[in-house]
């Protein structure tokens, strides 16, 4: 914990006690050597506006330096200007980052800080770091956890460290009645920078406008857990005590300062009221048929292993297509959709506001959600990938010597009992073409995505098979299960050579199913298919 002035209230022009000040005084208060902890979800939730008032400071006065930042998700949006935890990227300002998603696009500064040693930084799975700033807002030692163990982050692999200049290991192996865990220890956290839609004069916060909860309330307790600061950026300023109590998501007496943005934006895309649930907006009107073509071939086939009731969780890239194939098919009310941010029900948006929900059914607390991922609750999920190797390894979070992170991944996988990963075969200007429900290979993918070793253990797959899980990798042209020794290839699409599309575009060994089975011609129909369950099969 370091030093700093942080008590005491703040007062307006009437002489009334108010917490509402400037951007400006409210950066002011935030020490050298701090701990912040920051919320948002790209462009969900992000203090933008305190962010770029303390990085205003900093070019101003050179304070604050060596800060540490811990933040569970990345914030910020722009490929053309400096937004979110951009605003830290400044020799100097930051010293080390602990978070669990990067972007090279939206946060090219900080990605090159990493890479050329000049901060130091780790990447950890997603929600545990929600839980672990949970454990600090309740004076924990840590978390003890099996997510994580036998990926890079235990360790004896990387611990999560991103580069040469981080050394402390900040997470160990322990052993608890003969089994063995990881265990991430608690450390002072000093501010927290949080953002609401509208708060009153004594600080009180609410969510209205917001399509995810977060954390918001858990970071504000880790700081004020410390005798630290927060920081709330809301849209709008309301009288004391005009909030309903029902309605208050951080309470004032963990707030220390608030700041207005009247322009604040609930999102990249502006906003949309059906993402909180104040207006609902016909499926018909969401619902847009997909183009028969490789992604679509890949969700059918991975909509067949859904049963009735099942609680199905979507990765980026590919999965997140699954609710449009389940409204224009007719599987929809048989599923229940969530992400890992917390909404529930309705239809997932896509990568543009990955996070919120058309519709939901409800919103929880970041948290929340993954203590139910973390205990087994989803029945399936659908995962991207970007490399393979034979033993059913998976690779997501470091690929061409670029760290992304893993998000949510790692939790996710933990205890899912049915995951299917879900990619073509190679990438790089893939062609396909399909007619007469067979597919054919226009011109092959320059990348082979099923390699020798995977450049980052994201996903162990002998760990994952001694659990009892169901793992599945489903391509465009074959499907794979994971058996006790790797990779079993077990479906082949029509009009597809084995040895010609398959076996000589993958750079690592597979088993051959003794039972291996053509991929239903129905994945292939031009037509709607109605897809109802695996054991149904397709009508």
């Amino acid at each position: 914990m370091v030093e700093a002035s942080y008590k005491g209230n703040f007062v307006d022009e009437n002489n009334r006690k108010s917490k509402v000040v400037s951007f400006e005084e409210a950066v002011s208060r935030i020490p050298s050597n701090a701990t912040i902890t920051i919320g948002g979800l790209i462009s969900v939730l992000c203090p933008e506006k305190v962010l770029a008032a303390l990085e205003e400071r900093f070019h101003t006065t050179g304070e604050p330096r060596n800060l540490t930042v811990v933040t569970p998700v990345r914030v910020g949006w722009s490929q053309t200007r400096s937004t979110g935890l951009e605003h830290f990227a400044n020799k100097g300002m930051l010293k080390r980052w602990i978070s669990g998603s990067f972007s090279a696009k939206e946060s090219p500064r900080i990605t090159r800080m990493i890479s050329d040693n000049e901060i130091e930084a780790y990447g950890f799975s997603m929600g545990i770091l929600f839980h672990l700033v949970r454990a600090i807002a309740g004076d924990k030692p840590g978390v003890m956890t099996k997510v994580g163990l036998h990926t890079y982050v235990d360790p004896r692999y990387d611990g999560g460290r991103l580069n040469e200049i981080t050394k402390e290991n900040i997470v160990e192996v322990i052993k608890h009645k003969g089994e063995e865990y990881l265990f991430y220890r608690s450390f002072p956290i000093d501010v927290a920078i949080i953002r609401g839609t509208t708060a009153d004069e004594d600080g009180n916060i609410s969510l209205e406008q917001e399509p995810a909860t977060l954390s918001g309330l858990e970071m504000a307790m880790s700081a004020k857990a410390n005798g630290g600061y927060v920081i709330a950026q809301v849209k709008r300023i309301t009288e004391k005590g005009s909030l309903h109590p029902r309605n208050v998501a951080i309470p004032g007496i963990l707030v220390d300062s608030v700041v207005a943005d009247p322009n604040q934006e609930q999102s990249l895309l502006g906003f949309n009221p059906s993402w909180t649930g104040e207006i609902k907006v016909p499926c018909s009107q969401v619902a847009k048929p997909m183009a028969l073509n490789e992604k679509k071939i890949i969700l059918r086939r991975a909509a067949q292993e859904l049963l009735p009731g099942a609680i199905v969780n979507l990765g980026v890239g590919i999965p997140v297509g699954l609710p449009q194939l389940a409204l224009e098919e007719g599987f929809f009310d048989q599923v229940t959709f969530s992400l890992e941010h917390g909404a529930i029900g309705g239809i997932p948006m896509g990568e543009e506001v990955f996070g919120a929900h058309i519709n939901p059914t409800a919103i929880v607390t970041s948290p929340q959600i993954f203590d139910f991922y973390h205990c087994g609750g989803l029945s399936a999920s659908l995962l991207g990938f970007a490399q393979i190797d034979s033993q059913g390894n998976v690779n997501v979070s470091k690929f061409n010597g670029i760290f992304r992170g893993s998000g949510g991944f790692i939790d996710i996988a933990h205890k899912t009992r049915k995951i299917m990963f879900c990619g073509t075969l190679t990438s790089g200007g893939l062609k396909v073409r399909i007619e007469n429900e067979k597919l054919h290979i226009v011109q092959e993918g320059k990348y082979k995505k099923f390699i020798k070793n995977v450049e980052h253990l994201t996903f162990n797959g002998k760990a994952t098979f001694e659990k009892g899980q169901e793992v599945f990798y489903i391509t465009e042209r074959a499907v794979f299960r994971l058996g006790p020794n790797g990779l079993i290839l077990s479906e082949i699409a029509p009009g597809i050579d084995i040895e010609k599309h398959i076996l000589s575009q993958m750079d690592c060994e597979v088993e051959i199913s003794h039972d291996l089975k053509p991929m239903s011609t129905h994945l292939f129909r031009e037509t709607k298919v109605e897809i109802t369950t695996y054991n149904e099969g397709i009508k």
